[in-house]
């Protein structure tokens, strides 16, 4: 989980440092590009902070499960619109594809930083958080 969260936190700063590598690839239907990629950035330096602080870091798994879950309608976008991001590179279609099954690993580890299991349901996790707890 240290891992996870210094990468989060290392994504979060480039968010502010170079918010038009991130702007093509937030859908226009969603508005100002700037402020989502600010607001997203924020959001991962939080959750990249709480994967760190162990009293946080069941609660931020899931956090970090659900960002995943909600940032990655930007790289679906991406894809289905072939865009280019703010350096003008674009991924293949099998390069797409990877990116999908790491998301979709990413949000398996997090679930499991969380602390669920085969024995536990996605529900049981929704009511088992209740931040701070410990």
């Amino acid at each position: 989980s240290i891992a996870g969260g210094i990468f989060f936190i290392n994504v979060g700063i480039m968010h502010f440092t170079d918010t038009s590598w991130f702007e093509p690839i937030v859908p226009p239907l969603l508005g100002s590009a700037t402020f989502w990629v600010l607001a997203s950035g924020v959001v991962e330096i939080i959750v990249g902070l709480g994967l760190i602080i162990p009293k946080t870091r069941e609660f931020s798994g899931f956090s970090s499960a659900i960002l995943l879950a909600m940032l990655y309608p930007a790289n679906l976008y991406m894809w289905v619109g072939d865009i280019e991001l703010g350096d003008g590179a674009s991924l293949s279609p099998t390069g797409h594809v990877v990116r999908l099954l790491l998301q979709i690993g990413g949000i398996i580890l997090s679930l499991w930083i969380a602390g669920w299991s085969r024995d536990k349901s996605i529900f049981d996790l929704t009511h088992q958080f209740m931040p701070f707890r410990k």
